[in-house]
């Protein structure tokens, strides 16, 4: 059973932020952190509106938990 939702969000150069799902298809984008977060949280309730969370294997109301990719800060 999965007990969070988890996805993995980088950055695109200057076109902004791409957030990709883990266990579920969904792949959303944002010109900022604030729009991609908010793109993310709308496209997970949308593809599970009207779905019964336990038959696809997700406790009730699981938490999305983000990774988030950062640029390497140190260079040699």
């Amino acid at each position: 059973m999965f007990y969070t939702i988890k996805a993995h969000l980088h950055q695109r150069d200057q076109l902004g932020f791409i957030a990709e799902c883990i266990e579920l298809p969904i792949v959303t984008q944002g010109q900022s952190l604030d729009d991609v977060t908010a793109s993310l949280r709308e496209a997970i309730s949308l593809h599970l509106e009207g779905e019964e969370l336990a038959e696809l294997g997700f406790a009730p109301n699981p938490p999305i938990i983000i990774n988030y990719e950062m640029a390497t800060v140190c260079r040699n």
